[in-house]
């Protein structure tokens, strides 16, 4: 990581997605993606006082659980079910403001579409694409996933690189890299 301004930045610590049922998030994220559970909170409120709009952005009368999920060697995923007066349901698309997703590196796209194709309530968008030529991520596979409670996943492969990918050039953390292929400088 290159110097940051902020000081003593080292890394991501987790990822957090807000769920609508939190133990259906983590049984999903440990059975179906294989995690593992770490812990869950209590419910947190604050009946009287505006704490949770005061350091949270949410109503005051917000609810809230955690649970913790460790996915593979570096990403901790925070699962946050929230009840609150105000709570919108339904889900931003990937072009909404604020909207996101978790994206799943695997070594072959067709077989995860595959064994995903298989979990009840999943449902996969489209069939995999390949990045076409011209493109900076051209060499990438991809394809998107809704969870059963209407999250998306992408889950990508990237076997032999990227062609933006030179030597010296800044490069993307990539778990293929990491795993499969020998990083040149």
């Amino acid at each position: 990581m290159s110097e940051s301004p902020i000081p003593g930045l080292r890394a991501v610590d987790h990822v957090a997605v807000t769920v609508p049922d939190l133990e259906q998030a983590i049984d999903f994220f440990t059975e179906v993606v294989g995690g593992e559970h770490v812990y869950t909170t209590g419910e947190f409120a604050d009946d009287a006082g505006d704490w949770m709009y005061t350091n949270i952005n949410v109503h005051p009368r917000s609810r809230l659980r955690i649970g913790m999920v460790r996915l593979g060697a570096h990403t901790n995923l925070e699962l946050m079910e929230y009840r609150a007066p105000d709570q919108e349901k339904d889900h931003p698309r990937n072009s909404d403001i604020g909207a996101s997703h978790l994206c799943f590196y695997v070594d072959d796209v067709d077989a995860a579409v595959e064994y995903f194709q298989g979990i009840e309530g999943v449902r996969v968008l489209g069939a995999p694409t390949d990045v076409g030529e011209g493109q900076p991520n051209h060499g990438a596979r991809f394809v998107y996933v809704i969870t059963p409670w209407g999250y998306q996943l992408e889950l990508i492969s990237v076997p032999h690189g990227m062609a933006y990918e030179k030597p010296g050039a800044a490069r993307l953390a990539q778990p293929g890299m990491w795993n499969n292929r020998e990083e040149t400088s």
